[in-house]
């Protein structure tokens, strides 16, 4: 039988398989938070082919480890930022070979781990601690709490690290406001207010912008890196969530979740360019290594929905789990 076939059958008559097995493009990671589940979506067949258990709690977000061959997820817990409910103590690492949980970091206490970032020049793992108010550094291979870095405001929930590994913009869902921060110093640099509620971080390729949404109005802060201050702002059709660059930097992809819309921001003009009908709910952005496409985890609908970059439609629904949220690659 073609090893490619058993694989997309989820190994049904094999233990385990081997990295000459994985997909020559990597794997899509989705966190099915509604089944607490990592799910593993092959991108060549656009079929989940693993869908392994977190524990009985709930993981929001994930990422991959730089060789692509581990995935950690930070267990948040039932609640939603800023709600009540549990509150999540652990990271995992889970082995994408074996499909096994083979590390556990355990705080001890209850923090909302979330959202895991790694550094691009220390490849030290960074998870947002949100009852901390803090950026914890865990060193991945002994899983071991390496340092911290305090955020300053309540509710620091999504973060995105600068091109060089030195600065950390965290967005502080309740406080309204982006924390720039020195990784190297464990400190803030400043504190930009931005709206009521924002959510969401992510960086433009040359790194000189930052991107949050206002979760109250239906626009997107642009903040300059350099100035350290939000220096206009881009009208959407709804209130933004999660965004992503194009790698030529030319393009924004906003996920419009109550309009079940992505949007497409120019980045020259600062205008939306282009609008794609999406399944309900699309949350998180992830545009691959390859950048001819890009994903959007679309939450109640328990889709991904792949999006053509040459003329952007919707190419390819893929069945994911309940819930499905954060997104990471594994090359």
């Amino acid at each position: 039988m073609d090893m490619r076939k058993i694989a997309v059958l989820g190994l049904a008559i094999m233990p385990a398989f081997t990295a000459d097995l994985l997909p020559t493009k990597g794997w899509l990671l989705v966190a099915n938070k509604g089944e607490h589940t990592l799910g593993i979506v092959d991108p060549a067949s656009g079929k989940q082919v693993a869908a392994i258990e977190e524990g009985g709690v709930t993981g929001h977000e994930v990422i991959a480890s730089p060789d692509g061959r581990t995935a950690y997820v930070p267990i948040y817990g039932d609640s939603g930022v800023g709600k009540p409910g549990t509150d999540g103590t652990k990271v995992i690492a889970v082995d994408l070979a074996s499909r096994k949980i083979t590390g556990t970091l355990d705080f001890g206490r209850g923090v909302r781990p979330h959202c895991p970032m790694f550094g691009p020049a220390n490849g030290m793992l960074y998870v947002s601690t949100e009852l901390d108010q803090a950026i914890t550094i865990v060193d991945p291979h002994s899983m071991k709490i390496v340092g911290k870095v305090p955020t300053g405001q309540m509710e620091s929930h999504m973060f995105a690290i600068s091109h060089d590994g030195k600065r950390a913009y965290t967005a502080n869902v309740g406080a309204g406001t982006v924390s720039v921060l020195d990784l190297d110093a464990k400190k803030v640099i400043t504190i930009i207010p931005v709206a009521k509620q924002v959510q969401r971080m992510s960086l433009s390729v040359d790194g000189t912008m930052a991107f949050t949404s206002d979760v109250d109005s239906p626009r997107l802060a642009v903040i300059d890196t350099g100035a350290n201050k939000v220096k206009q702002w881009v009208d959407l059709p709804g209130a933004g969530y999660g965004t992503a660059s194009t790698r030529d930097g030319k393009w924004l992809l906003v996920p419009v979740p109550t309009k079940h819309l992505v949007a497409v921001v120019d980045l020259h003009s600062m205008k939306v360019a282009h609008t794609i009908a999406v399944p309900a709910s699309p949350q998180e952005m992830l545009v691959p290594p390859d950048g001819h496409v890009a994903y959007v985890s679309c939450d109640t609908s328990a889709k991904v929905a792949e999006i053509s970059l040459d003329d952007w439609t919707v190419t390819r629904l893929i069945d994911a789990g309940k819930g499905a949220d954060g997104l990471a690659w594994a090359r």
